[in-house]
Formats: C-alpha cells, sequence, structure tokens
C-alpha cells in the first residue's frame, strides 16, 4: 500500500543465494535509499503477507529499502503446510537469513546499505539469532507480536538495537516479550498497543507499528538521524 501523494517504488523480484539454496525476493529501493530491512516472515506466512507489505510500503516513504523473501522453498512450503513443523525451526530460518544478509552485502544496489530485519512471528526469533551471528551488519532489529523468546540463550549475547512490538491484547505474547527482554543486554525497547491483538488488524494498529519500526530504524541505522536527535549514538 502507498499513501496518497506519495511517490511509488518500483519492485524487483530477485533469487538469493542462501547456502544450498534459492529463495525466492521482492526488493524495493527507493530513490536515494539510506538503509535496507530484511523483513523475516511469521508462522504460516510468505512474502506476499498483506501486513509486511504494509508495513514495507510505509518504510519506503522515509527512504529505507526493503527486501521480503520466502525463507522455506517450495517443497519446504509444501511440507509446512502439512506438518507446521519447519516454520518453527529457528535454527533453519536464521541460517537462512544470514545468507540473504550476506547477499545483500555483496548485491551491487544494497551492499553500501546498512542491514536492519523486521520479524514478526517466529520470524522475530530468527531474526535475533541471524542479528547475533551477523553482528558487524545488522545494525537494529523489529519484532511484530514476535516469539523472541524462541532465540533462547542468544538473547544474552545480541548486540543490535532491538525494538519488541506487541498487541495489548496479545496476553500471552505479551509476557513472552516481557520474559526475553529482561535476557537482552543491548538497547532495548517493549512497545505494547493499546486494544490490538496478535495480527493487528484493528484499524490504525499496523500503521502504528509501521510509525515505531521506520522510527526505530531511522535512529539506529542511519548516522545522520543519530547526530540531529543529539543521542551520538
Amino acid at each position: 500500500m502507498t499513501r496518497p501523494g506519495a511517490k511509488p517504488v518500483k519492485e524487483r523480484q530477485v533469487r538469493v543465494t542462501a547456502g544450498r539454496v534459492t529463495l525466492e525476493g521482492d526488493l524495493s529501493l527507493p530513490d536515494e535509499a539510506t538503509a535496507v530491512v530484511l523483513f523475516a516472515r511469521g508462522s504460516g506466512s510468505s512474502r506476499r503477507s498483506s501486513r509486511n507489505r504494509h508495513v514495507s510500503a510505509q518504510l519506503h516513504e522515509t527512504k529505507l529499502a526493503t527486501l521480503l523473501i520466502d525463507l522455506l522453498t517450495h517443497d519446504e512450503e509444501a511440507i509446512d503446510l502439512r506438518t507446521a513443523a519447519l516454520r518453527f525451526n529457528v535454527g533453519l530460518l536464521a541460517e537462512r537469513l544470514v545468507g540473504a544478509t550476506d547477499w545483500l552485502a555483496h548485491y551491487l544496489d544494497t551492499r553500501h546499505l546498512p542491514i536492519g530485519y523486521f520479524g514478526a512471528s517466529t520470524g522475530a526469533a530468527a531474526a535475533l539469532v541471524a542479528a547475533a551471528e551477523r553482528a558487524d551488519r545488522v545494525g537494529a532489529v523489529v519484532s511484530r507480536g514476535g516469539r523472541p523468546d524462541l532465540a533462547g540463550p542468544v538473547l544474552a549475547h545480541l548486540l543490535a538495537p532491538t525494538l519488541l512490538i506487541v498487541g495489548g491484547n496479545d496476553v500471552q505474547v505479551i509476557e513472552l516479550n516481557r520474559a526475553a527482554l529482561a535476557q537482552l543486554r543491548c538497547e532495548k525497547r517493549l512497545v505494547i498497543v493499546p486494544g490490538a491483538t496478535h495480527l493487528f488488524e484493528e484499524p490504525g494498529a499496523l500503521d502504528e507499528v509501521a510509525r515505531l519500526a521506520r522510527e526505530w530504524f531511522q535512529h539506529h541505522l542511519i548516522p545522520s538521524v543519530r547526530r540531529t536527535d543529539g543521542t551520538g549514538k
């Protein structure tokens, strides 16, 4: 979705090499992009997720490029539809994210850009694990309704500033996020969106997620923003 008056951003389909597999992706590069955000899909969703595309479009408005990929191959998707097992294989998903991160770091149009992660559901745990493994390349992580608790002991070693966003009515996930927040030693923040459920389907809820994510990435990925706000961090 593009806001009225916003300049449309062209999307290109890319094939991302991640270890032994090649993944399908959609790369969107605004003019004069300042950073790129890699989206980690949640349980049972794909790069075509309307929620992720809604957030992605709003990131484009502040010159943040995005890469939405399917972390499972077509054959693996078919298996996962029957068993729902692979979507909870955080190690496998993180391995694919690491591969996609390395691809961005070498791809001609993105290799100069700082990298951030936006993870949802189990994809958030994979994003945290991958961010710890690629601490030299990943500058910030945002989790939407995620399961950061599934990242386990990695949480204590994460360096990338991490924002956890949870719906106010998603009671169980709030508690899981609070437990994960307590284990994080990096710069961190937990934001609870009042009245929102797990999928942020309520009016304005997803826009609030996009606003929070946009500000987090702008502050932590773009040096000029950090200098302007006077923190120097």
